[in-house]
């Protein structure tokens, strides 16, 4: 190990505990603006609560019920109530599912982590395979279909994509099935599960890879012009091992930066292709709370969402300083 690396790995520690500093209060800012939001909705939590049998509810058993979850009280006694609670070690209890909000999340959190996982791997499979493609043949049909059709799917959004997929590979075709985790009635198993998640998890990834395929391909056509890759080719190398051995782990290393900033579109993008297909994700967790004003569950999921945005910029930052010794640390 060289002398520099005990530095080198002390200043990626320093970083990675600034960006932590850095979290909490924005996890604190994140959690009042959802309840102060929350606050000026036009939904009445406790007719989300009631449901439809808030119309055969009495006055005084609707007036209790707003007493008993603390509906009457202002946003921040509300705020501090919960505050205290997450103190305990806990995160209350929704409203909406009527469950702890630990256990809402438990049991929707590894669906979306599935989904977000596979998605996210085939959008930088995509990225890597039709990136290279393009900028080894640049100029040429394939160059000009990738950069045309990459442009084209950056103003699409997933949930756009999700019914034409739906409409072309289930409805049309009948291939495969447009939503749930299951079908009807079976239990989620291996292949139940993995064929449910395919349409999901391809919308997904086709969904972010246009802004990688066009980052992979500016970036290695870059390299490509580069000194070290001239002289590669000068040294009689053949255009594959150009290309793949000394051009390509040059260009990656902005591709790694880029997949930290693009975790907030992954976040929502993960959000409208669950609620397309009905993946039991923490997406319908999102809207039921929102529309009920689940004060904790709503800033739970929040939270979260804000939470793994700034890892994934955190993990995306030490990635590109382990990766090139150039990269600052000191931000």
């Amino acid at each position: 190990m060289s002398a520099g690396a005990p530095s080198r790995a002390r200043a990626i520690g320093l970083l990675a505990l600034r960006r932590l500093a850095f979290a909490v209060p924005v996890l604190l800012v994140v959690a009042v603006a959802v309840f102060l939001l929350g606050a000026a909705s036009p939904f009445d939590p406790v007719y989300q609560y009631y449901g439809v049998q808030i119309f055969s509810a009495s006055a005084e058993d609707v007036a209790r019920a707003r007493t008993e979850l603390g509906l009457d009280d202002s946003v921040f006694v509300q705020f501090g109530r919960w505050a205290g609670t997450l103190l305990t070690g806990e995160l209350g209890d929704s409203r909406s599912f009527r469950q702890p909000v630990a256990q809402v999340i438990a049991e929707r959190l590894p669906w979306t982590l599935l989904l977000v996982t596979v998605g996210l791997l085939l959008a930088v499979l995509i990225a890597l395979v039709l990136g290279v493609l393009a900028a080894w043949r640049q100029g040429g049909w394939l160059d000009r279909v990738v950069t045309a059709t990459g442009h084209a799917l950056e103003g699409i959004p997933p949930f756009v994509l999700g019914l034409v997929a739906v409409a072309v590979f289930t409805l049309g075709l009948g291939w495969l099935p447009g939503g749930g985790l299951t079908d009807a009635g079976e239990t989620a198993g291996f292949a139940q599960v993995a064929t449910h998640l395919v349409l999901p998890a391809v919308v997904l990834g086709v969904s972010q890879s246009p802004w990688l395929i066009l980052h992979v391909r500016q970036s290695l056509l870059t390299v490509l012009a580069e000194d070290h890759v001239t002289g590669a080719r000068a040294r009689g190398l053949g255009e594959p091992m150009v290309v793949l051995r000394h051009a390509l782990p040059t260009a990656l290393l902005p591709f790694v930066t880029l997949l930290g900033a693009r975790v907030p579109e992954l976040v929502t993008g993960a959000v409208l292709v669950e609620e397309v297909f009905s993946w039991p994700g923490v997406a319908g967790a999102v809207v039921k709370s929102a529309l009920a004003v689940d004060f904790p569950l709503l800033v739970a999921l929040s939270l979260l969402a804000t939470a793994a945005v700034l890892l994934g910029s955190l993990l995306a930052d030490v990635a590109a300083a382990l990766l090139d010794p150039r990269v600052a640390t000191d931000g």
